[in-house]
Parts: structure tokens; C-alpha cells; sequence
């Protein structure tokens, strides 16, 4: 029996008419689709690619893969590789398998996770996503660099010195995962001189999207983890 192919398949940050067709036809088509999921069952990447399951066949395997919303890494591993043996032993009876990833699944993606754990034993293919920073992009109706501009992508996560060495050496910057660090990035903006130049965006193509086209309405507290600041320089040179 030949073994399943493993699909990382990207269905964009919110919008569901933002996944592909690809992506659309390998999810109404797929033998067995996973994703992650949080304690009571609810998988972000599910929800956004939920016109997709309208036409699935009616023996289709789901696989939700139960993640703790934690910052203890062990927790997360351990559900990783739980995951993967789930997948996997799909695999082994001869069954493709998709999983759905926000975004794209090898940009800030979960999927990336679970290919490192299968990629040696199964053939592995990538089906690409709209990003959060392109559908942020879009949304503020703004280029995120124009000829020599710099573009760099850091992470709330990333330290005080990291995120100000790329507000002050970039002329775009966007910082990703940015609720529990809002509070830190305000103050980094402030203290570089970048204020101006700074946009904040929440659960973008969402119901609920949220833009903020200056900082200065930004509650200096916690925001959520589908948060992101794009900076860009106010005054380009376009020619």
C-alpha cells in the first residue's frame, strides 16, 4: 500500500474568500483534515476555511490537535508530536492528509512544526496562504516598501533591543504576535520616534478586524494574539 502525502495548506488570515483554489479543492477533496484546536474544540484556521467543508465527502477524518494556550514550550512540543503520530498513522494506511494553517503554513505556521516531525518519512507539499502582514497591507491600502525602502518582520516576542534595532535601521517594520508586548512596543515606538509611522491591526479579514490608524486611540494595555503594528515611513520617495 502506498502511503498518503502530507499537505500543509494555507487558507489566509481571516477572510474566507481568501483561500485559494488549490487550497479549496485539496480540502473538499482530502481523505483527512487536520488542524489545531483549543481546549473547547475551536480551531481558528477550521473556522475561516469553513465554506470549504460544505462539500466534503461524508466519511472525511477530521484530526483536531489539541493546543494549550501556553507559553511553556513542552506543552506545545508534546502536542506536536502527539499530532504527528495521529497523522501519521493516517499516512501509513495510505490516506492524503491536509492541514489547515492561518496565514501561510510556513510563515509564523504551526504546520512547520509538523513537518519537521514527518517530513523524513512522507512525501510533504506546501500549499501557500495570504499572510496577516499582506492582508494588513491591503487593508490600510498602504505598500509595505517602495524601492530602497528596508522591510524587516520581528515578533513581539523578540527583546526590547531587538524590536528598537529594527525600528531604528528599517524603514518598514512589522511587528507580528504583538498583544502581550503592546504595552513594550508602545514605549518602543515612542522612544524611537516612530509614532507617526505606526499602525495597529486586530483579527484582520475578521468579523471583528479592528484598525487603528493612530496609535494614540491604543489602550496602553494587553491586546490579543491576532495583533500586529505595521510601520512605515509617512514621508516615501516614490520616484
Amino acid at each position: 500500500m502506498s502511503r498518503g502525502c502530507f499537505y500543509g495548506v494555507g487558507v489566509g488570515p481571516g477572510d474566507p474568500e481568501l483561500i485559494t483554489l488549490k487550497a479549496l479543492r485539496l480540502i473538499q477533496n482530502a481523505a483527512v483534515v487536520s488542524y489545531l484546536a483549543n481546549d473547547s474544540g475551536q480551531s481558528q484556521a477550521r473556522a475561516i476555511a469553513c465554506e470549504a467543508f460544505a462539500n466534503v465527502p461524508a466519511e472525511q477524518i477530521e484530526i483536531a490537535i489539541n493546543m494549550p494556550m501556553s507559553t511553556d514550550r513542552r506543552l506545545a512540543n508534546q502536542a506536536y508530536d502527539e499530532g504527528a503520530e495521529q497523522i501519521r498513522q493516517q499516512l501509513d494506511a495510505g490516506r492524503d492528509v491536509v492541514f489547515l494553517c492561518e496565514g501561510d503554513p510556513l510563515f509564523f505556521g504551526s504546520f512547520a512544526y509538523l513537518l519537521e516531525r514527518l517530513q523524513s518519512g512522507f512525501e510533504c507539499q506546501v500549499v501557500p496562504g495570504i499572510s496577516s502582514v499582506h492582508a494588513a497591507s491591503a487593508a490600510l491600502q498602504a505598500p509595505l516598501t517602495m524601492l530602497k525602502e528596508s522591510f524587516v518582520v520581528v515578533s513581539g516576542r523578540h527583546s526590547d533591543e531587538q524590536i528598537r534595532t529594527a525600528l531604528q535601521q528599517h524603514d518598514s517594520v512589522v511587528i507580528m504576535k504583538a498583544g502581550q508586548a503592546r504595552p513594550r512596543i508602545l514605549a518602543l515606538l515612542e522612544e524611537t520616534g516612530r509614532n507617526n509611522d505606526a499602525r495597529y491591526l486586530e483579527y484582520i479579514g475578521r468579523e471583528n478586524q479592528r484598525v487603528e490608524s493612530s496609535i494614540s486611540e491604543l489602550a496602553n494595555e494587553v491586546g490579543p494574539y491576532f495583533s500586529l503594528f505595521v510601520i512605515t515611513r509617512q514621508e516615501r520617495n516614490s520616484r
